[in-house]
């Protein structure tokens, strides 16, 4: 059977109670599980316009947590993995469009580093290129 719908794999779906065949699993349901899992964790409402798409896509694709290292990183804040007020209040202090542009490069140097970057490099750098256009 089918292991991805919508993104969503079938252990992130089961851990968020879908119990049906991936095939099936409605639209509305992925929606749900991205916003609950992904958006409303890195507090995306709360951040700059320009620096949502970004987090989102790197918390999708690496985890909330590491996804808020590396803005806290590009923030020279604390690094707790965690967006906290401290960070919403100095992602609100800065010049957005920069702020995306260091949390990606943040991203990307720490993705070169991973031993599985030779395998991987080819779509993740794409996915970093498409963030980027993004903010033009």
């Amino acid at each position: 059977g089918r292991e991805t719908m919508w993104g969503v794999t079938a252990r992130v779906a089961r851990a968020n109670g879908y119990t049906g065949e991936m095939r099936d699993l409605p639209r509305e349901t992925a929606k749900t599980i991205y916003k609950v899992r992904y958006w409303n964790p890195i507090r995306a409402d709360d951040l700059p316009d320009a620096l949502r798409y970004p987090l989102f896509d790197a918390a999708v694709n690496s985890g909330v947590s590491q996804a808020a290292m590396w803005l806290q990183r590009a923030l020279d804040v604390v690094e707790d993995g965690a967006i906290g007020d401290v960070t919403i209040h100095a992602a609100d202090a800065s010049n957005p469009l920069l702020l995306a542009c260091k949390f990606l490069a943040e991203r990307l140097d720490f993705m070169t580093s991973l031993p599985t970057w030779g395998q991987f490099s080819r779509g993740w750098a794409r996915r970093i290129a498409h963030n980027l256009k993004g903010l033009a």
